[in-house]
């Protein structure tokens, strides 16, 4: 799939914190993506059952279903098989990373070190990265 100036990345943002979301999703979409947010692996699971997003931006901590657990299903049911899947955390361990990296990810950014506007820059960057190749 390969970007073009007027084609709009679909995005799907996970997270529990609405704050967040809704502070990402103003950045993101004044970005020039196309953006819908969800707060839970739940939620999730369900949009990715009825729609296809070219980038799924998501939280590994999460109250019910962690990202972990969302990462896992969508793997086994084969949602997100052509989407970029970007880990947006606090997490920054070394064991979060690997375990996350055995599921394919395409890209983790920490959260506490990164601005938004850092954040939209390495998300279109790591979907660039995939789509382009």
């Amino acid at each position: 799939m390969e970007k073009t100036e007027n084609k709009k990345y679909k995005v799907l943002l996970i997270d529990d914190d609405e704050y967040l979301v809704d502070m990402y999703s103003l950045k993101f979409e004044k970005g020039g993506l196309d953006v819908s947010a969800v707060f839970s692996g739940e939620q999730a699971l369900n949009k990715l059952r009825e729609n296809h997003f070219d980038i799924i931006v998501m939280d590994l901590i999460m109250p019910v279903m962690d990202g972990f657990e969302l990462l896992e299903t969508i793997r086994k049911e084969k949602l997100a098989d052509d989407s970029a899947i970007i880990i947006l955390s606090n997490q920054g361990q070394k064991s979060d990373i690997d375990r996350v990296e055995k599921l394919s990810v395409d890209g983790y950014v920490v959260k506490a070190s990164t601005i938004p506007s850092e954040v939209l820059e390495d998300v279109i960057k790591i979907a660039d990265k995939k789509f382009n190749n």
